[in-house]
């Protein structure tokens, strides 16, 4: 009982403190005074709107507009009052008033121009069991791109196609969050991701997006429906999880759902040529709660010999922590999921308070995992955290 209440009821309680704080302090020390109660009405309605929309989520409705709102209010109304009210304590009302607009300023440039600046980031992944014919390989990975959110930008989508092609990798990988809720927000940008190109090919893996179960047709337990069942009679988001699998294959990408595949290169020894290969790993989505898992990282490496260089696809960073860190030989794992919050000052991140790894390189026990920041979200907002492409060197150590 009191694990339920840590984990359910006392952050919505923390939440709406946050939101009422505020309300109440602004009311005693500014409205009641003046008596003017209309500033009071406008005060708050930032608040009722606000508890409004979480409503709406805590009974199970979802929609890409609502989460906007949503987020829209809570950025750019409802912690910037929370800001000028802490600040009250130890700085003059209108030094207050003046960093709570510039936070506001910093949230409005996140929604209408942040989440369009797309970046190229490098690492390098240092290993004693790469091949030496993949020394100075090159890996481009793709995290997170949300389509539905780019429905009306398209030419968001084709310049991002541009920008990957352009740094000419070896193989492209993609670690999941295809789509916001349903599968054929891919058929837009069909033409479009069907350009992104390697010499290795485009191989991808499943978020917890993927699975469709956040739209409002989404029914209870999709994921246990009977697949030998009629297609029609499908639960919805399980018919969106075929669609979706149908559309990634439609476009070149090769899906890796819970197995791997080796990736062959030869080069000149001794006057004969010698076939040296790397392995590339798959699986579902591997969580912890509130988001589920459905992969099996055993079933993905089954067969596979120790000591060779291996390199997992999991979407989501507390996968590597979890279950691979200390208990496999995969050198580098790949993944996205967290978005870095989608806001990033300096080195601060409120990803931070929520995950371990979050974003960037972290290297342990000879294993590395990298956290990419990935490219959109269900609302269109980016401040610090740039919209990014991932390029990971493989280098051989000696």
């Amino acid at each position: 009982m009191k694990a339920d209440f840590k984990e359910q009821l006392l952050p919505v309680v923390l939440f709406l403190l946050l939101l009422a704080l505020p309300d109440g302090y602004v009311g005693w020390r500014y409205v009641l005074p003046s008596r003017d109660f209309g500033l009071g009405v406008v005060w708050l309605l930032p608040t009722v709107a606000t508890v409004a929309t979480f409503y709406l989520f805590r009974a199970g409705i979802y929609h890409n507009a609502l989460l906007r709102a949503f987020t829209v209010l809570l950025l750019c109304l409802d912690l910037p009052r929370l800001v000028f009210v802490l600040l009250q304590f130890v700085l003059p009302p209108e030094a207050a008033l003046l960093c709570a607009a510039a936070l506001i300023a910093v949230f409005v440039y996140g929604f209408f121009f942040g989440w369009r600046r797309i970046m190229v980031r490098t690492a390098v992944c240092e290993s004693e069991l790469l091949p030496p014919a993949f020394d100075g390989y090159r890996i481009l990975q793709l995290s997170d791109l949300h389509l539905g959110t780019y429905l009306r930008n398209p030419g968001f989508i084709r310049k991002l196609v541009r920008m990957v092609n352009e740094q000419k990798p070896d193989l492209v990988v993609f670690t999941g969050d295809l789509v916001n809720v349903r599968a054929d927000e891919v058929l837009p940008f069909l033409a479009d991701l069907s350009r992104i190109t390697a010499p290795d090919g485009v191989y991808s893996v499943m978020g917890n997006h993927d699975y469709c179960e956040y739209g409002m047709e989404a029914t209870a337990g999709n994921r246990g429906g009977d697949r030998k069942g009629a297609f029609a009679q499908e639960p919805p988001a399980l018919r969106n999880q075929r669609v979706l699998e149908y559309l990634e294959e439609k476009i070149g990408w090769h899906l890796l759902m819970n197995r791997h595949v080796h990736i062959v290169r030869k080069r000149r020894r001794e006057g004969a040529d010698e076939s040296e290969s790397i392995t590339l790993i798959g699986v579902e989505n591997i969580s912890r709660p509130p988001f589920k898992s459905m992969g099996d990282l055993g079933k993905a490496m089954e067969g596979l010999a120790a000591g060779t260089f291996k390199i997992l696809l999991s979407h989501d960073p507390t996968h590597w922590r979890r279950g691979v860190l200390h208990k496999t030989d995969i050198a580098l794992t790949l993944s996205g999921h967290t978005h870095a919050g989608q806001l990033k000052i300096g080195r601060f991140s409120p990803a931070k308070w929520a995950y371990h790894e979050w974003g960037g390189k972290y290297v342990e026990d000879g294993s590395m995992l990298y956290v990419s920041l990935g490219i959109g979200g269900t609302v269109p907002f980016r401040f610090g955290a740039w919209p990014e492409v991932n390029v990971i060197r493989l280098v051989r150590r000696q």
